[in-house]
C-alpha cells in the first residue's frame, strides 16, 4: 500500500509539473545551460556514485530560455541515461552541443545503456508509454512527454536514436534565441 501510496503521489507531481509547462512557464532569459547541466549532475551525484557512473559534459551554450524548463528536461534526460543502464556495465553518458545553424543548436544526450527498437522512438514521447514494466524499471512514464512539451514550448524539436543494446542518444535542437519572450505553445 506504502507503495503504490509512493506512485500515486508521483504520478500526480508529474502530472501538474506537465500541465503548467505552458501555464506557469517563466518567462525566457540568457541561460547558461552548463551552469544548468552541472546543478543537474550535483543533483544527480548519489546516483551516479552509486551506479559507478561517469557523466562527461562538453561545452554548452547560453540560450534564451526558462531556466526551471532546462533543469527539468536536463534532469529527466540524464536520469533517464544513467537509470536505463546495462546491469553489466558502469553507466557513460556524454552531454554535447553543436550549432545546427546560424538560429538553432543541437544538445545531445548519449549514453551506453540498454538502448531501445527505433520502432518506439515516436511512442517514448507519450504520455504514459513505457517499454519496460514498473517492476523493472521506476518512474511514472510521464518525464519524456515532460521533455518533449518543454521543447515545443521553446521552438524546438527533441528525438532518439537507438539500437537494443547500444545505447541511446537523445537530441533536442533548439533555438539560441526566442522571437517572442515567454512564448507559449
Amino acid at each position: 500500500m506504502l507503495g503504490a501510496a509512493d506512485r500515486m503521489q508521483t504520478l500526480v507531481g508529474d502530472l501538474l509539473a506537465y500541465s503548467q509547462i505552458s501555464t506557469r512557464g517563466q518567462s525566457f532569459v540568457p541561460t547558461d545551460l552548463g551552469r544548468i547541466a552541472r546543478e543537474v549532475i550535483a543533483d544527480l551525484e548519489s546516483a551516479i556514485a552509486d551506479e559507478g557512473a561517469k557523466v562527461e559534459i562538453g561545452e554548452l551554450p547560453l540560450l534564451e530560455a526558462d531556466p526551471l524548463q532546462m533543469r527539468q528536461l536536463l534532469q529527466n534526460l540524464l536520469g533517464n541515461a544513467l537509470k536505463y543502464r546495462k546491469k553489466d556495465a558502469p553507466p557513460v553518458v556524454q552531454l554535447n552541443c553543436a550549432r545546427v545553424d546560424k538560429r538553432f543548436w543541437a544538445i545531445t544526450i548519449k549514453d551506453n545503456g540498454i538502448g531501445f527498437n527505433d520502432q518506439y522512438t515516436d511512442k517514448i514521447f507519450k504520455m504514459f508509454e513505457r517499454l519496460h514494466g514498473r517492476m523493472e524499471y521506476s518512474g511514472s512514464g510521464i518525464g519524456l512527454a515532460i521533455c518533449k512539451k518543454i521543447v515545443q514550448r521553446h521552438g524546438g524539436t527533441i528525438g532518439a536514436m537507438s539500437a537494443p543494446d547500444q545505447g541511446a542518444t537523445s537530441t533536442v535542437t533548439m533555438p539560441a534565441t526566442q522571437v517572442t519572450s515567454g512564448r507559449f505553445t
